[in-house]
């Protein structure tokens, strides 16, 4: 694996060289909050975030995104293939515990028998640069606990890691390699890499809150019935908040919208805390309640991603915990089944 050193200060100018060539995501403050955008000539990419509001995986699975544009003819129905364009193009400056979302979302869209096209095309033309965190960005990080590292190249095509007054900028995989000539030329020495892996583990060390995530499922494989589904949903006001910033949900609905000749299929983000996320045509709701929905969520994170693809559907971010409205903590529930 290729090294390089570039010097702190020159981390905004490469993104902006770069968004010269090719579309570049980076965080950029709006106000109070750091969100990933496409960066304009305009924009000042900020680096010295702790972590941005929005995860970044709508840039693999977009808000809204139109599947399908359809016209009626004489001759019948005419499909348009001009959708979903996927450019190439850079995230840059993601933080580990995204990268690795996009790691678990590929379980589920890239599969071998059941592969979404759509997202595919975006993660296979993108190149993901991580900002590894020096220091624990906030107190409601646990990403240690589900396998994932403060200092890591999990899902990474590049690594950058402060080192001091420089970055280490770690090649991981060839797609990284063809954006090194942003990087200058000075190689990396021993001393580099011995002081990343110091820094790195001082970095795991500090990550303070920790959850049992992984004593969990054979809990939940008996306990689907228990009582204590009955507690945790009363503060839920269904708003949809811990879905919506979550990196690795991706429930989604499809509606089509159509004139007399002409139409388009759209799918939108949805989230399994809305009471219509179920509900059939018939009327009938198999989550009748909150009760159901939040039983699903814990399920679906933390036993039924396990049984599908062997990981925990979290990357221990903390955005869910930051941002509830009425303060529940998804920490707090998962330690409170490993006692049931």
């Amino acid at each position: 694996m290729e090294k390089r050193l570039i010097k702190k200060d020159a981390l905004a100018g490469i993104a902006k060289k770069m968004a010269g060539d090719v579309l570049v995501w980076a965080p950029v403050k709006q106000e109070d909050n750091v969100l990933f955008k496409p960066l304009r000539a305009d924009d000042e990419p900020f680096f010295a975030y702790l972590n941005s509001k929005n995860a970044p995986k709508n840039v693999f699975f977009p808000h809204t995104e139109t599947l399908m544009k359809y016209t009626r003819t004489e001759k019948g129905m005419v499909f348009s293939e001009e959708v979903n364009d996927a450019p190439q193009s850079v995230l840059f400056g993601v933080r580990p515990c995204d990268a690795h979302s996009f790691v678990l979302l590929d379980k589920l869209f890239d599969q071998e028998k059941y592969k979404d096209g759509y997202y595919i095309a975006k993660r296979r033309n993108t190149t993901v640069i991580t900002l590894a965190c020096v220091k624990p960005p906030y107190t409601s990080c646990f990403c240690t606990s589900v396998d994932g590292e403060p200092v890591s190249s999990d899902g990474a095509d590049i690594l950058l890691t402060d080192i001091g007054g420089d970055y280490l900028v770690e090649f991981v995989t060839e797609k990284g390699e063809k954006l090194a000539k942003y990087f200058g030329d000075t190689q990396a020495d021993a001393a580099a890499d011995a002081k990343k892996n110091e820094i790195a583990a001082k970095a795991k060390e500090a990550i303070a809150s920790k959850i049992p995530a992984h004593e969990v499922k054979p809990i939940l494989d008996k306990n689907f019935d228990n009582p204590f589904w009955d507690t945790i949903h009363r503060k839920c006001l269904a708003c949809g908040t811990c879905t919506y910033l979550c990196p690795t949900c991706h429930c989604f609905d499809i509606s089509d919208e159509v004139t007399e000749v002409e139409g388009v299929r759209i799918r939108s983000w949805d989230s399994c805390m809305f009471p219509l996320f179920t509900k059939e045509t018939s009327g009938h709701n198999p989550r009748t309640s909150q009760k159901e929905r939040w039983r699903q969520r814990a399920m679906h994170k933390f036993k039924y991603y396990i049984d599908m693809f062997n990981a925990i559907a979290c990357v221990g971010c903390g955005r869910c915990v930051m941002y509830c409205p009425v303060n529940i903590d998804i920490r707090k529930i998962v330690t409170d089944i490993s006692k049931l």
